[in-house]
């Protein structure tokens, strides 16, 4: 099958995460669904293009999908919308290199935040075609020197990495040298992020997988997805099937649907099988001892994606310099952006519409850090020095939404979903609940909240434990007005909630 790039005739894409059951594409060949953007806002996102120039029309209904395809097909180019067909008229209408492989830059909320260099096959290429990829300049040669040296400097992305926010080059060092068969897991049971690259530009993950596996000497690349992504499981089994020549075999395998699940530790328990999930402890750590034993990569498709896009500019560390964020929360739809490292968290906003303005944020996933304020560079020390987590998420809470509650919620669901294995986190996450709980009976103790999540925080064996008490502690820092008033019989965001009782 040819590229979409060099198709003679105007072709249509249609991205969205949720692939229309229209028969289109077996109706009309010059029809493809090429998964979503990351923008769900302006999903279905129909284009389409001829030659050089593509027309945008965002948020189609089914009715919409199929005329501006029907009418592409009879007409055998771009429909003419300069006729007062202003129903049917696109978005806007771009101009680009004909032989563009990413989604070209439009003015379109979201399309026009950030770079899409990792993102840019997603809305763009066909997931599950090799042509696509190896037009954008994927699956070429590669010398492991040049990967090893890339692996230097690349670092890990995502508390399910098992290099989160360092170099990986040491990790795969130890891998290289340790006996035994090496083995890589990609571990997708992540972010929106994570599930965006493997259903949208799956290849970009797996070439980056592959190549972490010829430098390390691993017969074997296992990607492993939660349960409940269907649609990521699917396409990455179709593109691992359809991948060309690959020097190692490609599992894909599912894990239940729970938080703790992604840790990486547990991650491997999940795909030997048990149906315990409990961290490990560590050392020996799974570079030495991991899968079944073996000496054992574990990096998230936002590495892998970094590495093959690394790869394919050149080799340079530069191209490591962009983080991937996803917003989300009390906004009218979430959107998963690029940043360059350099940039501002606040721009990564310029993707949503909020729902009621920015009252407060969660940075950093499930236990990142609370605060008012994202004017922060998205790189990880800018990050980890105002406390704020790594994880690439932007969880918006409106200028309505009560902090405490809020915090009272993360930590019950810390109580609630943790392994149980090390004491600093099963115990110390119920009494974080309780001790959160006497703040609305007036006792607000400060000092005991501050230790019990220090102790957490330097004594725990995996990162669920350690971040568990940063929402706690972050929103004392910044929010300790909204706490005492609570201990006064007062919730500072209208109403005297308790965030501890069941929905």
């Amino acid at each position: 099958m040819e590229t979409l790039h060099t198709a003679e005739t105007p072709v249509v894409r249609i991205a969205t995460d949720d692939p229309p059951d229209s028969g289109l594409e077996q109706d009309h060949e010059e029809v493809s669904s090429v998964g979503s953007t990351g923008l769900p806002a302006i999903e279905p996102l129909v284009m389409v293009t001829e030659r050089g120039s593509t027309a945008l029309y965002a948020g189609c209904s089914p009715d919409r999908i199929r005329t501006i395809v029907e009418r592409t097909v009879a007409e055998q180019r771009r429909p003419d919308h300069t006729a007062g067909d202003d129903e049917q008229a696109p978005d806007i209408v771009v101009e680009h290199d004909p032989a563009t492989t990413r989604l070209p830059e439009a003015a379109v909320t979201g399309l026009d935040t950030g770079v899409r260099e990792v993102l840019g096959g997603c809305g763009w290429r066909r997931p599950t075609e090799p042509a696509d990829h190896e037009a954008a300049g994927g699956f070429g040669e590669r010398e492991t020197e040049t990967v090893l040296e890339i692996a230097s400097g690349l670092r890990g992305r995502g508390w399910g990495d098992l290099c989160h926010d360092e170099p990986v080059g040491d990790t795969w060092e130890t891998v290289r040298e340790t006996d035994g068969d090496p083995a890589v897991v990609v571990n997708g049971h992540g972010t929106a992020a994570d599930k965006l690259l493997l259903s949208s530009t799956p290849f970009e993950v797996l070439e980056g997988a592959v190549a972490a596996a010829d430098a390390v000497g691993a017969s074997g690349v296992i990607v492993y997805v939660s349960v409940a992504d269907a649609h990521a499981i699917e396409t990455v089994r179709q593109a691992a099937e359809r991948y060309p020549n690959s020097s190692v075999e490609i599992d894909v395998v599912t894990g239940p649907d729970e938080y703790r699940a992604a840790e990486p530790t547990m991650a491997l328990e999940a795909i030997e099988g048990n149906h315990r999930l409990e961290a490990r402890l560590r050392p020996p750590g799974p570079e030495t001892v991991g899968l079944h034993g073996r000496p054992t990569l574990i990096h998230t498709p936002r590495t892998l994606a970094q590495l093959s896009v690394a790869i394919r500019n050149g080799g340079t560390n530069q191209n490591d310099r962009t983080r991937l964020t996803t917003v989300d929360g009390d906004v009218e739809a979430s959107a998963t952006v690029e940043l360059p490292e350099t940039a501002s968290l606040s721009a990564a906003l310029d993707a949503v519409t909020l729902s009621d303005g920015l009252g407060a944020a969660r940075v950093g996933g499930q236990f990142g850090g609370i605060t008012a304020n994202l004017d922060v560079a998205v790189d990880p020390e800018s990050l980890t020095a105002r406390d704020l987590g790594t994880e690439g998420v932007v969880h918006v809470l409106g200028e309505d939404r009560c902090v405490v509650e809020f915090v009272g919620r993360t930590a019950k669901f810390a109580a609630e979903e943790n392994c149980g294995r090390c004491v600093p986190c099963r115990e110390g996450t119920t009494q974080l609940v309780e001790l959160l709980r006497a703040v609305y009976d007036g006792q607000y103790g400060a000092d005991k909240l501050e230790e019990l999540v220090r102790v957490m925080s330097t004594s725990s064996i995996c990162a669920f434990g350690v971040q568990a008490g940063r929402p706690v502690r972050t929103a004392m820092g910044e929010f300790e007005d909204a706490f005492e008033s609570h201990a006064n019989g007062r919730c500072p965001a209208d109403g005297r909630l308790d965030p501890l009782e069941a929905d």
